[in-house]
């Protein structure tokens, strides 16, 4: 994996952008979403690019206002959600897109969730993988997971960016 930041978000209506454009034969995943009470707030789905996974993610029911978003590093999603582990770290860097000794290969920018509690969006994340015999795979022996958090994320906080409570999470397969 490189380790050069180039995680962009990406409204998918501001750029036209959408995963049906790559090739069809390309390896995805997705991740179902709940949030605690088991109720579905929507899906994330991965496509594997040439230049990283591609996370579309189209939400729902959710909160309105700035959250974290994360690929979590245990494929299990028992509410409180703290069964996800902690962000996906392979390479065992610091926490934090403004960290030096970051980041996290699970660090994603803060998604912003609009009064109406819908968002589709799309993140490009360039330290993780779909391929099972790769460095940064999501499909290691414990697999991975999405977590959405209650509060924005702070880009420093060791561990985790200071961003509370867990309010959604998807299990990637």
């Amino acid at each position: 994996m490189t380790r050069n930041l180039t995680i962009a978000a990406v409204v998918a209506f501001g750029l036209g952008i959408s995963s049906a454009a790559y090739d069809a034969s390309a390896m995805s995943a997705k991740a179902d979403m709940k949030d605690p009470s088991g109720k579905d707030v929507g899906v994330v789905e991965l496509l594997e690019t040439p230049n990283g996974v591609l996370l579309t993610a189209k939400l729902k029911n959710l909160p309105a206002g700035t959250h974290a978003f994360h690929v979590h590093a245990v494929g299990k999603c028992e509410p409180p959600f703290k069964s996800a582990g902690g962000h996906y770290n392979p390479e065992d860097n610091d926490h934090g897109i403004l960290s030096e000794d970051g980041i996290h290969a699970g660090d994603m920018p803060n998604v912003h969730v609009p009064a109406n509690g819908a968002l589709t969006i799309e993140i490009l994340n360039d330290e993780i993988s779909l391929e099972k015999d790769e460095d940064g795979t999501v499909f290691d022996k414990d697999g991975s997971a999405i977590v959405m958090h209650m509060k924005g994320d702070d880009y420093k906080s060791q561990p985790s960016g200071a961003a509370g409570a867990r309010i959604a999470c998807g299990v990637i397969k």
